[in-house]
């Protein structure tokens, strides 16, 4: 949207008197903290020209997964960079179907067959990394997750692959913090910061029940000093490459 609109060179206020609504819609849409609804997206397409380009990427970003993480998928839509941290398992962004089918059974009340559509919300998730476009993606990965064997021998030896497959792409790199680093900045937990450009960034702190969405500056800024820590202890994507590997032999 922030792309298309400034190709027509237009500001916040002009494309607001277009279709019509507010300033501050248009300023919350494109830096992901509002939704935007079907009715919105046409209305902005033919303001802005367009044939299908943003109605496409609608699908993925609405009505994901629970309501405190529904925001989440909007901000890395809207992001150009996003750097992901992971202690204990690999990404959402790069999972395979079947391992995150693995881990969703494995939740408290899980139901044989109840993940189905979970899976779907998690590979729908995963289309941004296709786009014409897709964001700049950085993961650091503590070691641990590579060697947790999630949803069986096969089943990880085929999502490591799928790594390594996905580090291909001039778009993402995957580094990891090695077992040896013993204590670091990421034992905590897993997050994320998604930066859609001038200084709207939106960082994620994920619990093992919930998680926290946050714009708030102060917060954002120690997300990205703790990143800056940890991207201090990681190996480089080579190294990295053959650590993936050595674990896939073993």
């Amino acid at each position: 949207m922030q792309k298309y609109r400034r190709v027509k060179g237009l500001t916040h206020a002009r494309l607001a008197s277009l279709l019509p609504c507010s300033e501050s819609l248009i300023g919350s849409v494109e830096r992901g903290t509002r939704l935007p609804t079907e009715p919105f997206t046409r209305q902005l397409e033919k303001a802005l020209g367009l044939h299908g380009e943003l109605l496409e990427l609608l699908p993925p970003i609405r009505g994901l997964g629970p309501k405190w993480f529904r925001k989440w998928p909007a901000a890395e839509q809207a992001a150009r960079f996003i750097r992901l941290y992971e202690v204990a398992l690999i990404p959402g962004l790069l999972q395979t179907a079947d391992y995150a089918r693995a881990i969703f059974q494995g939740e408290p009340g899980a139901l044989a067959g109840g993940a189905d559509e979970d899976v779907k919300i998690r590979l729908q998730r995963q289309t941004i990394l296709s786009r014409r476009t897709p964001p700049t993606l950085s993961v650091i990965l503590d070691e641990s997750a590579l060697w947790r064997e999630i949803g069986g021998r096969e089943v990880m030896r085929a999502q490591l692959a799928n790594l390594l497959a996905l580090m291909a792409r001039p778009c993402i790199t995957v580094r990891v913090v090695p077992l040896s680093s013993g204590a670091t900045a990421g034992l905590g937990g897993a997050f994320a910061i998604a930066d859609a450009g001038e200084g709207a960034q939106v960082g994620y702190i994920e619990s093992a029940d919930t998680g926290e969405i946050t714009h708030d500056t102060d917060m954002v800024q120690k997300l990205g000093e703790r990143w800056e820590l940890l991207s201090a202890l990681a190996q480089p994507t080579y190294e990295t490459k053959e650590i993936i590997r050595r674990v896939m032999e073993s």
